[in-house]
């Protein structure tokens, strides 16, 4: 009786974690607090692992804020940039790279001191960035609108040398991230002035296809899974349109809210992240069953304004900005990834 008792049990417990509910996908778990003083918007964030450090651009404060990665301790500010908009570190050779839209140019920090060591001169709004390992260069979104242009410009800024090296010209007067094939010579960049990714070989420095974005509008935040012929681009309207990258069709529409700003997939994890500021501030999560099935495993909720976000794989951790408001100083809401 005792047996069948136990037998009974061990089925109702198994069956009532079968019904139970699902794990959400993130849990939050801190919250950096930034200086009171900071106010204003903010823009994107670069993770130092090697570092210890979190780098936030506080466009409006002029400045980049530098957090410990794993206490959340602020530490400092590096002050007097214009518009700071985007940030790539090379722990190799201790430097910093920031895109000043104000001033046009890419501002050069040395990681150590935070001193200034050199600057490489592009156009007003220098903006979103993409990272080549293999050549070590880094390509910066410039020009267009803002410099009172039809066009904008893709440069290409080696970081070994700290000059520009190529610049490649891109109809269109507004253009936004971009994703890097590491097995091809492939830069996809989105052009939401035309609604439009504009496909570039990095080799020839020419654009060699056009691919129209159809099922939403104002595409501005990108990933790419490589290995699955799949690249995503998601749009301010809310949604992610999924593209084959070996024919360029769009193939799928994911709904998220409206105001998305970035978007990251996790390759070991088949995870999408869109950060978004609609309803409330959310980020919606995707999972890709294949490279035809998607699935939602949730909308984990952030909060008013927050719209970038950056993944660190190696601590398991997705942060998300939350801006200033009237009444309270901005966070960084520090995620587990379940």
């Amino acid at each position: 009786m005792k047996t069948l008792l136990a037998a009974a049990a061990a089925l109702l417990l198994a069956s009532g974690a079968a019904t139970g509910a699902p794990k959400p996908p993130l849990k939050l778990v801190a919250k950096y607090k930034m200086p009171a003083d900071v106010q204003g918007r903010f823009d994107h964030l670069a993770a130092d692992v090697a570092g210890n450090r979190l780098f936030l651009a506080a466009e409006s404060a002029h400045e980049v804020l530098v957090f410990n990665l794993h206490t959340g301790k602020y530490l400092r500010a590096i002050p007097n940039i214009e518009i700071p908009h985007a940030i790539f570190v090379r722990p190799a050779l201790d430097r910093i790279y920031v895109t000043d839209g104000g001033a046009g140019e890419v501002r050069i920090f040395n990681s150590n001191t935070f001193r200034q060591i050199g600057t490489v001169r592009l156009k007003v709004d220098s903006d979103s960035i993409g990272y080549d390992a293999a050549t070590r260069d880094l390509y910066v979104v410039n020009g267009g609108g803002d410099a009172h242009e039809s066009y904008s410009m893709l440069s290409v800024v080696n970081t070994t040398s700290d000059r520009k090296v190529a610049d490649i010209r891109i109809e269109g007067s507004t253009l936004e991230a971009m994703a890097i094939a590491k097995h091809s010579p492939l830069l996809y960049q989105n052009n939401p002035s035309k609604n439009l990714i504009d496909v570039v070989n990095r080799e020839t420095r020419k654009i060699v296809a056009t691919w129209p974005v159809t099922l939403c509008r104002r595409n501005v935040a990108m990933a790419l899974d490589e290995s699955a012929h799949r690249l995503f681009t998601a749009c301010r309207s809310g949604a992610i349109v999924v593209f084959d990258t070996q024919t360029g069709k769009e193939l799928l529409l994911l709904k998220i809210p409206v105001g998305v700003d970035d978007l990251v997939f996790d390759p070991a994890t088949k995870r999408l992240y869109a950060s978004c500021w609609g309803n409330g501030g959310r980020i919606a999560v995707y999972h890709e069953d294949d490279p035809d099935h998607y699935t939602l495993l949730g909308m984990a909720p952030t909060g008013r304004g927050g719209k970038n976000e950056v993944l660190v794989p190696q601590l398991h951790r997705l942060l998300v900005t939350i801006p200033p408001a009237v009444s309270r100083p901005g966070e960084v809401y520090v995620y587990q990834v379940q």
